[in-house]
Order: C-alpha cells, then sequence, then structure tokens
C-alpha cells in the first residue's frame, strides 16, 4: 500500500523542459530549457479563486506557479508570446496530470450522459445546470419523448417549467 509519502513525493518533482526554438524567436543562447513543476491541489484553488472568470489569468497564474526556472512574475508570464504561453500551458497541464487527451475526449463525448445533454440543451435550451438537477428517469423520459417525435414534448416541458425553476 501506497504511503502518504510516496503520494506526496510528485509534488517536488520538477521537469526540465526544452522550448521549440521556432517559439523562441532569436536568442543568443543555445540553451532552450525551462524547469516547470506540476501544480498541486493548492496551487489550483489558490489560482481559481484569485482568477474567478478570467481564462486569461487562470494561465498566466498556471505558467507562473509551475515556473520553477527561470523564476518569473505575474506581469513577466502575462507579456510572453501567446505561442510560447500556450506551449508551456500545455506541458503544465501534462506534467500536473490535468491536460485531456485526443482519445479521453473522444471517449467523453460518447458517452450516453454526456450525448443526452447535449440533446436535451439543443432540443430545450437548457444550460448544463439546468440539465444536471434532472433526474435520470427525467432524462430518459425527456429523450424517449424526443425521439418519438412527440410534438407536446415542448409544451409538456414547458407546463412543467424549466429544471431549476420549479
Amino acid at each position: 500500500m501506497l504511503s502518504a509519502d510516496h503520494l506526496l513525493t510528485g509534488s517536488n518533482l520538477s521537469h526540465d523542459i526544452e522550448v521549440p526554438a521556432s517559439l523562441l524567436g532569436p536568442v543568443d543562447t543555445q540553451e532552450r530549457l525551462v524547469r516547470l513543476r506540476p501544480l498541486s491541489v493548492q496551487d489550483l484553488r489558490l489560482i481559481g479563486r484569485a482568477a474567478r472568470e478570467n481564462d486569461d489569468l487562470t494561465a498566466t497564474l498556471m505558467v507562473q506557479r509551475a515556473m520553477v526556472e527561470p523564476v518569473m512574475t505575474v506581469q513577466q508570464v502575462a507579456q510572453l508570446p501567446a505561442g510560447l504561453m500556450h506551449y508551456l500551458l500545455h506541458q503544465v497541464n501534462r506534467i500536473s496530470g490535468i491536460g485531456v487527451t485526443e482519445a479521453e475526449l473522444a471517449e467523453a463525448m460518447n458517452d450516453p450522459l454526456t450525448q443526452a445533454s447535449f440533446e436535451l440543451a439543443r432540443a430545450f435550451g437548457w444550460t448544463p445546470e439546468q440539465i444536471s438537477e434532472l433526474t435520470v428517469g427525467q432524462v430518459m423520459l425527456h429523450l424517449q419523448m424526443l425521439r418519438q417525435g412527440k410534438s407536446g414534448a415542448l409544451d409538456m416541458v414547458t407546463q412543467l417549467g424549466q429544471p431549476g425553476t420549479r
């Protein structure tokens, strides 16, 4: 069985990442390495609170918190070229274990609940939050009515009220 120390060891690791020359422009050095560390749950919480609804600030803070060497301020990271920022963010997500591969994305898109949510959102204009309030039975009923082409499905939903408005 793994101990807590074993599980926490990964947070102390750092990774030397080679930055593609095409993202650096003309530089006088052959050294193209940066050192990144994986983000912890504590880092992600702090970033989430600090950035709130600003995706650009979230990405900037993620790269800044993960950057071990060279040490950079938030302002410096915010001034990075967009392509370099995207590359570094991808690397931070990868080493932190929070990146999504194409295969994982395809698997999520094929999930029956994902497809059902998409159908209900498209048919009734519901938000993900509204759909999440439905029971599995309600989801199945609405999908069955849509698939059978019941013209009264939309009328019934309107009469019952949208999820979250009851």
